[in-house]
């Protein structure tokens, strides 16, 4: 298994967050005097402290409200040593030449270490600020051309390429990366799994129920076959885990309770708009729910989905003891889950309540030691 922790480059905060997806970026009487900014100072301290936990890599998200996600990681590669920069982008804002030739280029300088998240996008009005008025459909026929040009331009051989959105002649970059990014993808819609099972190296789905993790992971999977290719799965979630399951269920509490009625109706209701598959999936995950405590929200044993009353995207969380998420997260990974894309609030905090309490967990008892065994820091690979 591999582990990967979040970059808040939408800003951070000690209450639940819109997420950068447009919504209010704090919710609760508290919120703006706890929200932290995304300025370098800030995230780089996020960035390193995941690299001294040992965390993988870190998804930094993309969006008219965070802080552009190349940029951002560019410049935290001189602030870290090994950790990966798993790096959301859009296929329709730029070339997908250029796309090739700038991760080439961020490749070679930060000595191997991007990952590439193509994210399709499933909100009409923010892909319009780009100027992209593609439907949805095509958006996702626009991804699969896209990719295909990518890798085509890292071949070594000059790629022509000839599509219903791009025309490309030549297309090439000067030197491979080497080892070529890995692309992530992830897309719940029938048009988004053929294009995931021709070009996507993981396939990521957000933090639904276990059961319906494993139909998504059967659909890719066989869609994949058909292409002769096999790929990796990883999952997105939000982490709650503290020392006792009452400490982390309270904590739950506490986050539940800071969110104003008035901002879930808000969130609720623009959430509803999106095109987005796996949003209108998480928006069912909490139907129904009028008030109530934390537990209510329950949905599998340890599995919250209070995030997504407010925050677009991922909106589930394990929530527990450290001893309760590790038997979670091997629940999924019986499933097929390889990666796991975690995050918390504030990332900062909950980055160390994970990697003490469930990652060096996890890593002493792969290595065949007693769980709770595991050396702070430098957490080794699972």
């Amino acid at each position: 298994m591999k582990f990967h922790w979040f970059l808040p480059t939408a800003g951070d905060s000690r209450v639940l967050t819109g997420g950068g997806h447009g919504l209010k970026r704090g919710h609760g009487r508290s919120a703006e005097a706890a929200f932290r900014p995304p300025d370098i100072e800030y995230l780089a301290q996020v960035a390193r402290s995941a690299e001294q936990l040992g965390f993988e890599a870190v998804l930094t998200p993309t969006g008219t409200w965070c802080e552009d996600a190349w940029l951002v990681t560019a410049a935290l590669t001189r602030e870290t040593e090994r950790l990966k920069f798993l790096v959301a982008f859009r296929p329709g804002v730029l070339s997908p030449t250029l796309a090739a030739q700038m991760a080439a280029t961020y490749q070679r300088l930060s000595r191997g270490r991007l990952l590439l998240n193509v994210v399709t996008g499933g909100e009409t009005a923010e892909q319009a600020r780009f100027g992209d008025h593609l439907s949805k459909d095509e958006r996702y026929e626009r991804t699969d051309e896209f990719l295909s040009v990518v890798r085509g331009a890292w071949s070594g051989t000059p790629y022509d390429f000839v599509g219903k959105h791009y025309r490309i002649d030549g297309a090439t970059v000067a030197e491979a990366p080497d080892p070529l990014p890995e692309i992530y993808f992830g897309g719940s819609s029938p048009a988004a799994g053929p294009v995931a099972a021709r070009h996507v190296d993981v396939y990521l789905t957000w933090g639904e129920p276990p059961d319906q993790v494993a139909q998504k992971i059967a659909w890719i999977r066989g869609l994949a076959e058909e292409q002769g290719r096999r790929l990796r799965f990883g999952i997105r979630l939000h982490v709650i885990t503290r020392d006792t399951e009452r400490d982390a269920w309270a904590e739950a509490e506490r986050l539940l309770a800071a969110l104003d009625p008035g901002d879930i109706r808000t969130a609720r209701k623009a959430l509803s708009l999106s095109e987005s598959v796996g949003q209108q999936r998480m928006l069912a995950l909490h139907e129904g729910f009028a008030g109530g405590t934390a537990r209510d929200l329950e949905i599998h044993p340890n599995l919250w989905a209070g995030v997504g009353l407010v925050r677009g995207g991922a909106g589930t969380a394990l929530v527990g003891s450290h001893s309760q998420v590790a038997e979670r997260i091997e629940e999924y990974a019986a499933l097929g889950i390889e990666e796991f894309v975690l995050s918390g609030y504030p990332h900062l905090e909950e980055a160390y309540w994970f990697g003490e309490g469930v990652l060096s967990r996890l890593s002493a008892l792969a290595s065949g030691g007693p769980a709770g065994s595991g050396r702070r820091g430098g957490v080794p690979a699972l």
